[in-house]
């Protein structure tokens, strides 16, 4: 009986893995279908309409397209703006949430607990709903349009200083303890003894907080007005109200491939670090 029972037991395992896989393989063949079908219809000749039964290939690849679309709109600025954007959040990032880590992980004091949860609670808070209070804030310090407007409101992260603290507290005690023993300053635990073992989690939040601000739209919608400022994710908006553009899907998904290339092309490069970061780290 109990053999029999492992037997069945292995067979329902078996057939609930091959269930997963071809789910997985569908899924990921789905998706994968949509991003084939944006490349393909982007060298597709504008003359060309899609049609019923005819929506692949044309009858020649062209780059035409990509060079319409980059006449048409300045992506070049729109690039310049979503990479200052992009560094600037990052920057400082790096520098709020290792810090917030580092006093909730090495400190203890009155209200710890307490002041850890309500930073937790932001994540429970939706980004539209501090829409308005962003934007008065905003306004009042006189930075409306500018690459800071769409920076501020995320220098701090409450997602990066949970996982960096986590990610300190997994440090052996022994190490830290070494260092206070050997007289080295709170700066010099956190350069030498904190962040050495915790760099993968560093590398896995900021390739999060990359990818999340290089495709935010809403915010930098409400706070940019002029070229100087928007970012590609507001340039495209922007170039898919064009008047002369109308249904023409192949200077549209040109004009997606402009914006999104840049993350998809880093991701191939870099595949193996990023996955190695996110399993380091523990990021599902």
């Amino acid at each position: 009986m109990p053999v029999s029972y492992a037997g069945k037991r292995s067979w329902r395992a078996r057939l609930l893995s091959a269930l997963v896989t071809v789910f997985t393989i569908a899924w990921a063949v789905g998706w994968a279908s949509i991003v084939a079908w944006a490349i393909v219809v982007s060298f597709r000749p504008e003359a060309e309409p899609l049609g019923r039964g005819d929506v692949w290939f044309g009858s020649r690849l062209t780059l035409e397209n990509y060079a319409r679309a980059w006449s048409l709109a300045p992506f070049a600025r729109y690039y310049i703006n979503t990479i200052a954007i992009v560094v600037i959040i990052l920057a400082v990032q790096v520098v709020t949430i290792t810090l917030a880590a580092f006093a909730f992980a090495h400190y203890r004091f009155p209200g710890q607990r307490l002041l850890f949860f309500f930073i937790l609670l932001q994540l429970m808070i939706p980004t539209t709903a501090l829409l308005a209070p962003n934007f008065a804030t905003i306004r009042r310090l006189g930075l409306f349009d500018t690459w800071f407007a769409v920076a501020m409101p995320y220098f701090g992260s409450a997602f990066g200083m949970f996982l960096m603290r986590q990610a300190f507290l997994e440090v052996p005690r022994d190490l830290v303890d070494a260092g206070l023993i050997d007289g080295c300053s709170w700066w010099q635990l956190l350069r030498h003894v904190y962040l050495p073992p915790s760099m993968p989690s560093l590398v896995a939040f900021a390739i999060s907080s990359i990818s999340w601000h290089w495709n935010e739209f809403l915010w930098p919608l409400v706070v940019t007005l002029t070229e100087r400022s928007r970012p590609l994710t507001v340039g495209l908006a922007r170039f898919t109200q064009l008047g002369e553009i109308g249904a023409r899907w192949q200077l549209l998904m040109a004009a997606t491939l402009l914006v999104a290339a840049p993350l998809f092309l880093a991701f191939l490069a870099f595949q193996r670090r990023f996955i190695q970061s996110f399993l380091h780290a523990g990021i599902k």
